[in-house]
Formats: C-alpha cells, structure tokens, sequence
C-alpha cells in the first residue's frame, strides 16, 4: 500500500500536465548528451513546453480515460514526454527540429488536439508553422490589399489634384475669352 501512495502523487502531477494540454508528444530520450539534454530542455521551456521524464506506468496510469490513451501503446522504452496548453504545434516541431542535429532522439508518437499521431504524423505536424506566425501571416494578407488600396487612392488624389490644376489653368482663358465676348456684345445692344 505503500507504493501506491508513493505513485499516486507522481500519476496527478502528469494528469494535472495533461489536463488542458492541446498537444502532448512522446519521446526516447536515451543516447543524448548532458549538453543536447540542457539545450533541448531550455528551447522547450522558453517555447512553454514542459519536458519530463516519467515511468512509463505512471504516464499508462495518467493516460487512462483521457485522449491521450492513445499514447500507452507507445510506451516501452525510456520516455520523456513533452507537453503544450498553448501552442498544439509547438512540441513537435521543436522535437522534431532538434532530433534533426540529434539523432539519438526518437520521437516515438504524439496526441494533438485530441489526435493520436505516429511518428510519422508527429512529423508532419512539425512542418505546419506557429499559431503566432500563421496569424501574422493571415493579418499580413488581409493588410495587404488594403495597403495596396490606400496606394491607389493617394495616387488618384495626386493625379485628380494635378489634374484639377491643369483645368482650372485652362478654364481660367476660357471665362477670360467668354468675359470679353459678353462684354464686346453688351456697346452693340445699345
């Protein structure tokens, strides 16, 4: 009984990690360096992903009747698992960047938004960029046609300005030449 009471704390504190995540990701973490382990944990943390290793029965345990269940068929082997509430993308792609210079990391299968992946499906997630540049790319296409709107009209009021100008100086000889008219007619009425 005692052990149960040991795992129990470890099985919530990985169900509390899971609870609101959009995305989790399973890896093998064996054969990489202190230093690989050091960099790959910091880049992970500043992109607010959490990276632990576990027993694997305490994540089968933590996994059980949620949507990450789908995991427990995953876990043999060392495993470290990584997890994102923010950014459903965020842990595949910066495990799969990395596993690109270390090759001992394995990415062995994810859950995204509810989605059990492979690590073939992992990887394919990986390529699908930040939420935060997929909006700026969407805000910069919006923005776009009304930049190159803006352009337009200001070019139209710099032409219809000079345009405007050159009317007026043509005009101004005409109501000049139809002043001298009237006036030339008005002596001949008398």
């Amino acid at each position: 009984m005692a052990k149960v009471e040991l795992k129990k704390p470890i099985v919530d504190e990985i169900s509390a990690s899971i609870k609101d995540a959009q995305s989790v990701v399973l890896v093998d973490y064996r054969g990489l360096t202190v230093e690989q382990d050091t960099q790959l944990r910091k880049t992970l943390r500043e992109a607010g992903v959490t990276y632990k290793v576990y027993k694997n029965t305490f994540m089968n345990f933590a996994f059980k009747g949620t949507d990450f269940e789908g995991l427990t068929q995953y876990l043999e082997g060392p495993s470290a698992i990584a997890v994102s509430a923010d950014d459903a993308t965020a842990p595949a792609r910066i495990l799969s960047e990395f596993a690109k210079t270390a090759e001992s990391l394995e990415i062995k299968a994810g859950v995204v938004e509810g989605t059990v992946y492979d690590a073939k499906g992992i990887a394919s997630i990986a390529s699908i960029p930040s939420r935060d540049v997929l909006i700026s790319r969407l805000l910069g296409s919006m923005q776009s046609p009304i930049t190159n709107f803006a352009r337009v009209m200001n070019q139209l009021a710099e032409k219809g300005g000079a345009g405007a100008a050159a009317a007026e100086t043509t005009a101004a000889p005409a109501e000049t030449q139809a002043a001298e008219e009237t006036a030339a007619e008005a002596p001949a009425a008398e």
